[in-house]
């Protein structure tokens, strides 16, 4: 007999909203396929002006309450910092990755980035066998690995991952802003915005700048001609 597709009242019931909701489920695939150590790794900061890329990499405990790790941007900061708090009090293997301003400019922010989560691998205490990767690009490491476009909406141990790298490049960029307070670091964390391209206009670019992005590399042309 031929099964009928849900109808639309079926698909809002409470398991198939559950269902929906897994984003435990390529996890939860590739360790019935025999693997043991899934992580999910992500970055944040590709779009500043200023300060590192930072990525993280996490294996999630496989019994643990996946459902509460979102995609970082859909988080307030203190639920964020209470969630990178939490990972560490259920054991969940983290490894954090930064490459610095001189290094985008040398390679270019993508290929910072993937450095950036190559390095946060590898500081794992608990090296994976498998990796989830945020977005349309492989990271450069001899390990099986799939690519998730929008993998921290689909992927809890992706989303874990990009909450560590951003609760960790916040903290530096609020450290930076000791040093630099012209530019209001611990509020735009080096993003272009217009408060900071005020301070830019004002005080021209500091070390933390990165010289290859549009709104800073003027100041050095500028300087050159």
């Amino acid at each position: 007999m031929k099964k009928n597709k849900p109808s639309r009242h079926d698909c809002q019931s409470p398991s198939f909203l559950a269902e929906e909701r897994d984003t435990f489920s390529f996890e939860r695939e590739l360790y019935a396929q025999g693997y043991r150590a899934v992580a999910g790794t992500d970055e944040v900061g590709r779009g500043p002006l200023a300060g590192p890329v930072v990525a993280a990499c996490v294996i999630l405990p496989q019994n643990c309450d996946f459902a509460q790790f979102k995609d970082s941007k859909k988080l307030t900061p203190t639920v964020r910092e209470h969630l990178a708090a939490h990972l560490q009090e259920i054991g969940a293997v983290i490894g954090i990755g930064v490459v610095l301003e001189q290094e985008i400019d040398r390679l270019n922010i993508l290929q910072a980035s993937l450095l950036a989560m190559k390095q946060a691998m590898e500081n794992m205490a608990g090296q994976p066998d498998f990796l989830l990767v945020d977005g349309k690009f492989q990271v450069p490491v001899a390990l099986p690995q799939q690519a998730l476009i929008k993998g921290d909406s689909r992927s809890a141990s992706i989303a874990a991952a990009s909450i560590v790298a951003k609760v960790t490049r916040d903290s530096l960029m609020r450290q930076y802003h000791l040093q630099y307070p012209q530019y209001s670091f611990h509020t735009n964390m080096g993003y272009p915005t217009a408060d900071h391209r005020r301070a830019l206009a004002i005080h021209g670019p500091c070390p933390l700048h990165r010289k290859s992005f549009s709104g800073v590399k003027e100041f050095f042309a500028t300087v050159n001609d």
